[in-house]
C-alpha cells in the first residue's frame, strides 16, 4: 500500500516508519517537527518531509494516490497546565479534522488512529456488587495517605478495562483524544470509510524522549537512573498499569492497516500484563544498577489509581497479541539510549 505516516519522526512514528518500509510498503512520512518534541532547530530525518497537518493544502499534496493513512501525529502527555488546553486542541483535534477532511477530498477512505489508554479516565474496579465505575479520588483522602477507592469500608480491586467502557477523560490530553475518536467514528459513519483507533497503554521502548513533564513514566525513571539518581515513585508505588512495548505497538498498527477493518474499531493495545509502577521502577534500578527507588508518598494531580486493559478484542477480530513481556521489556529498556534532544514542553500555537 501507499501508506501517509503522520508524525514520522516521533518515538512510536519513527519505528513504524521502519516497519512499514521493511514490510514493503510505500511511506509517505511527514512531521511537523515540534520543537515542544524534537527539541529547538530540529531538523525532519532522511525520508521525512515537514508538513503541519493543520495545512489543507499540503495534505492534498501528500495524499495524492494514498490507500490508507497512519496518524501517529498529536501532542501528548497529561497536560501540566491549563494554558495546554489550546494546542492539545489545535494539533490534536483540528489537525485531525483537517486530515479527515483532505482524506475525504482524496478517496482515501482507511484510518489507523493512534489513540490512549487516557480516555478510560479512572479505569473500572471490582467491588462487593460487581464492576463499577468510580470517581476521581478525594483530596483529603490522597493527603492522608488513603489512595486506593473504597466503598463500604472495603479497598476496590481494579479489573480490566474493555472498548466499549464509557470514555470519561480525566486531562486535558485524554479529552483531546476523546474528541479525535469522536471525529473519526462521525467521519467513518458519514463516508463508509474505515477507522481503527488503537488505544496504547503505556508505550515504552528505546529512542522514547528524555525526562520532561510530559514523558510517560518509564523515560522519567529512566533519565532520572542515566543522571545517577534513584527514581522517585509517587504515592506507594501501587498504581497498576499495563507496560507495551513500542515494537509491539509497531506490529498493531501493520496489522490494523493491512486488515482494514469496516467502520469504526476501537481496540486496546497492550501487553496484557499489569504491574504496579512501584514494580516498574525497581526493574529498571536493578537492570541498570542504579539507586533504589524511592517511594515518595506524594500525588500528582490528576494521576488516576489503576487503569488496566482487557486485550481480548485486539487478540480475537485483530489477531493482535503482544510478543514481549514487561519483565523482558523494561530489563532491556533500562539500557536502551533515549532521544539525545528532550522536549521542551506543550507548543505555543
Amino acid at each position: 500500500m501507499r501508506v501517509l505516516l503522520t508524525g514520522a519522526a516521533g518515538f512510536i512514528g519513527s519505528h513504524i516508519h521502519s516497519a512499514l518500509r521493511r514490510a514493503g510498503h510505500e511511506v509517505v512520512a511527514v512531521d511537523l517537527m515540534l520543537p515542544a518534541a524534537h527539541g529547538p532547530d530540529a531538523r525532519p530525518p532522511e525520508g521525512v518531509g515537514r508538513v503541519d497537518i493543520r495545512d489543507p493544502a499540503e495534505l492534498d499534496r501528500v495524499l495524492r494516490g494514498a490507500d490508507a493513512v497512519c496518524h501517529q501525529a498529536a501532542v501528548v502527555g497529561a497536560g501540566v497546565d491549563a494554558q495546554d488546553a489550546p494546542a492539545y486542541a489545535g494539533h490534536n483535534d483540528y489537525g485531525t479534522a483537517v486530515l479527515l477532511a483532505a482524506m475525504d477530498r482524496a478517496g482515501c477512505s482507511r484510518l489507523v488512529l493512534a489513540s490512549s489508554m487516557v480516555v478510560y479516565g479512572e479505569g473500572l474496579y471490582r467491588g462487593p456488587e460487581g464492576v463499577v465505575a468510580v470517581d476521581a479520588r478525594r483530596g483529603e483522602d490522597l493527603a492522608a495517605g488513603r489512595f486506593e477507592h473504597r466503598s463500604g469500608g472495603l479497598d476496590l480491586a481494579w479489573a480490566p478495562v474493555p472498548e466499549d467502557t464509557p470514555l470519561r477523560p480525566r486531562s486535558l490530553y485524554a479529552a483531546s483524544k476523546v474528541a479525535q475518536e469522536n471525529y473519526a467514528s462521525a467521519w467513518a459513519a458519514l463516508t463508509g470509510s474505515s477507522v481503527t483507533a488503537l488505544r496504547y497503554h503505556n508505550v515504552y521502548g528505546p529512542g522514547m524522549p528524555r525526562d520532561t513533564p510530559y514523558s510517560g513514566v518509564a523515560a522519567i525513571f529512566r533519565s532520572a537512573l542515566a543522571a545517577g539518581r534513584a527514581p522517585r515513585v509517587f504515592e506507594d508505588g501501587g498504581q497498576t498499569r499495563d507496560f507495551v512495548h513500542v515494537s509491539d505497538i509497531t506490529a498493531a498498527n501493520l496489522a490494523a492497516l493491512e486488515t482494514g477493518l469496516p467502520g469504526f474499531v476501537p481496540l486496546n493495545i497492550c501487553s496484557g500484563r499489569p504491574v504496579t509502577i512501584g514494580q516498574v521502577a525497581r526493574t529498571l534500578a536493578a537492570a541498570h544498577g542504579g539507586p533504589e527507588p524511592v517511594i515518595t508518598g506524594e500525588v500528582r494531580p490528576g494521576d488516576v489509581r489503576h487503569i488496566v486493559a482487557d486485550p481480548t478484542r485486539a487478540r480475537e477480530i485483530l489477531g493482535f497479541t503482544a510478543q514481549l513481556t514487561p519483565d523482558t521489556g523494561l530489563a532491556e529498556f533500562a539500557t536502551a539510549p533515549l532521544r539525545p534532544a528532550a522536549a521542551l514542553g506543550v507548543p505555543i500555537g
